[in-house]
């Protein structure tokens, strides 16, 4: 049997492995001349630069791909446990470095309010509850039928998880710099602390439980392990090859019809796209469940995303593999990015140093650094063509101030993404850095399901569907097709 995988993200890559082991014969298809969806390397005059997930928290994910065919994900990929794991640099120049063992994370917590040390472990404890449920019990569990919401909705209340992330700190933690540090973790999946469901909040039992880690090479040496585990187990791989839609006959996913002309027939097709232009722009409405309509005529987006990748000429030692650079405001900023949409003139900022750990990311006695910096989606309106150059010398600015001295003078090979690129690159709606945002009406069986709405046939993997985005909810939604769809017959084995 033939199996289509439209687009090579980590969600597409897993989903065509999966189908693999399970004796399909699968095609992958992506428009990038390159695997890896946003997990891009990019390489300029020497500096390499990961384009998109910096962060592995969930190795088992990926131990699970190789395993499914007698193979040892160690054997390929040599992953290096950080500390910190991340370091908070707040606007008064003190910080809070979080990670190692828990009597180092108690004993940096107490350094800033002792008061919050019990609190902490409260906040660690009902992160491993909600854990033990919300990752364990359902991040692989399809949720296309509402019957299977209801069988959970108990336990969800029992968690609490009407709260917000936001409330869910603040019951715990009385410190205001610690409250924004354990607070963030939604916008590495693309939502609003103040908004976002607090089932997000297993983020940090789980990085607690398996670690935060960095692959030498970085995420793009994961990729390219994955690549050869495809091609030694007969993935046939197209690249640089858009499909422009779906082909739906009697309500079922019969093939993909190429931006080309080309046609491609399979028995069944998982889509990597994002799932608002997939309903919106790659199947017809009159072909789809009302569901998938009424989803995506309400959704609400993800923030935008204004990455910065440079160089210095010199080495910044002091600074840490992943520092959170924050700045004066908190909730008005997010307010600003997310409801008002509008670019302010302040912002907070992740820096990856990846040479920290990895000094082949750039030449000797040089560092290589990417900045990501949260930022209205396209629904805003803003001219990137002029706004992204202003954007950039900001925040060079603010980092010279700050943490990274002299680096106007030091700075080399700089180049940024917007929000534009982001829907150009991967045709993601409004450019939005993650799909639709996790908000509660768009968790679990409000949001886009795994399982095609009105259509036989079709899957969907990666961000904008269960159980979300991140590089361990990607993973996972591999997972639930996985789940969903039967072994192939026989003589699919090839």
């Amino acid at each position: 049997m033939e199996a289509l995988v439209v687009g090579a993200g980590f969600g597409g890559i897993a989903a065509a492995l999966r189908l693999r082991a399970k004796g399909y014969q699968v095609t992958l298809l992506d428009r990038a001349d390159k695997l890896g969806g946003r997990a891009q390397l990019y390489e300029r005059e020497g500096f390499l630069h990961d384009a998109g997930p910096t962060v592995i928290t969930a190795p088992f994910l990926l131990e699970e791909l190789f395993a499914l065919f007698g193979e040892d994900f160690y054997d390929h990929v040599a992953l290096v446990p950080l500390k910190p794991w991340y370091r908070f640099r707040y606007p008064d120049g003190s910080t809070f470095d979080y990670g190692g063992t828990l009597e180092e994370t108690l004993e940096e917590i107490g350094r800033i309010e002792p008061r919050d040390r019990e609190g902490y472990l409260r906040l660690l404890e009902h992160s491993k509850r909600i854990y033990e449920v919300g990752f364990g019990e359902l991040s692989a569990v399809p949720f296309h039928r509402f019957s299977i919401m209801l069988r959970q909705v108990l336990k969800l209340l029992r968690l609490r998880n009407h709260e917000t992330v936001w409330q869910m700190v603040c019951r715990h933690l009385c410190s205001p710099k610690l409250r924004q540090a354990f607070s963030i973790q939604p916008l590495l999946v693309g939502g609003n602390p103040f908004d976002t469901t607090s089932i997000y909040s297993l983020i940090h039992y789980l990085e607690r439980a398996h670690g935060v880690h960095f692959a030498m090479g970085g995420t793009a040496a994961i990729t390219a392990s994955l690549a050869s585990l495809m091609k030694r187990h007969a993935i046939t791989i197209r690249l640089g090859t858009t499909v422009d839609r779906i082909v739906v006959e009697d309500g079922k996913a019969k093939g993909v019809l190429l931006e080309g002309g080309e046609t491609i027939h399979a028995d069944l097709i998982v889509s990597n796209a994002d799932p608002a232009h997939l309903y919106g722009s790659m199947i017809k409405p009159s072909k789809q469940a009302a569901s998938a309509r009424l989803k995506l005529a309400g959704a609400k987006y993800s923030m935008g995303l204004f990455v910065l990748y440079f160089g210095t000429s010199r080495t910044y030692p002091e600074v840490a593999h992943h520092t959170i650079w924050l700045g004066t405001r908190y909730k008005e900023l997010l307010d600003d990015i997310f409801n008002k949409q509008i670019l302010a003139d302040d912002f907070s900022l992740y820096l990856h140093r990846p040479t920290a750990t990895d000094p082949s990311f750039a030449p000797s006695g040089c560092d290589s650094f990417y900045v990501l910096c949260p930022v209205p989606n396209l629904q805003s309106g803003i001219d990137w063509s002029t706004q992204g150059p202003e954007l950039r010398n900001r925040i060079v600015k603010a980092l010279e101030e700050t943490i990274l001295p002299d680096l106007s003078s030091t700075i080399r090979a700089d180049f940024f993404k917007t929000p534009q690129d982001f829907k150009q690159d991967y045709l993601s709606v409004h450019g939005a850095g993650f799909s639709i945002a996790p908000i509660f009406r768009q968790s679990a069986w409000f949001r886009f399901h795994n399982k095609g709405e009105g259509i036989e046939n079709l899957f969907l993997t990666g961000a904008g569907t269960h159980p979300g985005a991140g590089l361990p909810g990607v993973l996972c939604s591999a997972k639930v097709i996985d789940a969903l769809i039967p072994e192939a017959d026989s003589d699919a084995h090839g």
